[in-house]
């Protein structure tokens, strides 16, 4: 496929049209259809998926929120309403896999459906694309990330709520590129500061910004490139990244974005 093509998703509405079925439903999720930067994220996805064969589809208008927001800041009877619509719509399709590209919907998809009637194998996009490039179904070339230091930045979702560490590491080792950790990684890693709904709310009193400290932690490193795996932690790194003023010097990208890239799909 060539860099920058027009893509068409095919959505569940048609394949079901058709009587057919596809091989994992892309669960896009808020962030990743609506936040201009989580919107690259989803393209280059998308892109790794058309170029690896995969037969996907995705729901379209009928996603909505999962409802993680809304039990994050105590509405259980928002997040039960919304996690019940949504599992009507996945289980009148008959859906069995799940990818997503947000660990917080990767999360309430995983642990907290099954509860109310939506059982299904949830993967994240970390998680798919090790998978891919295990199997040979997606090769990579890592000649433009050879050398270069990238530093990782584990989603607590991701992490600490899921026990996934290695997935992303192991794609990074793939780039031949310079892995360089922070001191808190993995199991005693540090929260961007947008988990728990924090995203949605003015900051506390307090004598600095958790994501401040974080990008601060990821800047010590020396490393051109913060990856994430989270469009919550993309965010905050990133607007740490600016408020440092090192935004022309360090990039932000999330390891899909690494692995399109050493595909040369964009």
């Amino acid at each position: 496929m060539e860099p920058n093509s027009t893509i068409q998703v095919p959505t569940m509405a048609e394949l079901a049209q058709k009587g057919e079925q596809p091989e994992v439903l892309f669960w896009v999720g808020c962030a990743g259809s609506f936040d201009d930067r989580a919107q690259k994220v989803t393209r280059d996805f998308i892109r790794i998926l058309v170029a690896a064969g995969v037969q996907f589809a995705v729901l379209g208008p009928e996603e909505t929120c999962t409802g993680d927001p809304a039990k994050r800041a105590g509405n259980e009877f928002l997040f039960q309403m919304q996690a019940s619509m949504n599992i009507q719509t996945l289980n009148n399709y008959g859906i069995k896999k799940i990818v997503t590209a947000c660990p917080h919907c990767f999360n309430t998809l995983k642990n907290e459906y099954p509860e109310l009637g939506g059982n299904y194998e949830v993967l994240h996009h970390t998680t798919f694309l090790q998978q891919l490039l295990d199997s040979g179904r997606l090769r990579i070339q890592g000649g433009s990330f050879k050398g270069k230091k990238i530093t990782y930045h584990d989603s607590c979702y991701l992490g600490r709520a899921n026990n996934i560490y290695e997935a992303p590491r192991e794609i990074i080792a793939a780039l031949d590129a310079e892995l360089v950790e922070m001191p808190r990684c993995k199991n005693n890693g540090f929260c961007c500061g947008a988990g728990g709904a924090q995203m949605f709310k003015e900051a506390e009193k307090g004598k600095k910004e958790v994501y401040i400290e974080r990008t601060e932690e990821a800047l010590q490193t020396s490393a051109s490139i913060i990856a994430v795996a989270c469009p919550f932690c993309m965010t905050m790194i990133s607007d740490g990244v600016k408020h440092k003023e090192v935004n022309d010097k360090v990039s932000v990208l999330d390891i899909t974005e690494l692995v399109a890239r050493a595909a040369d799909l964009v």
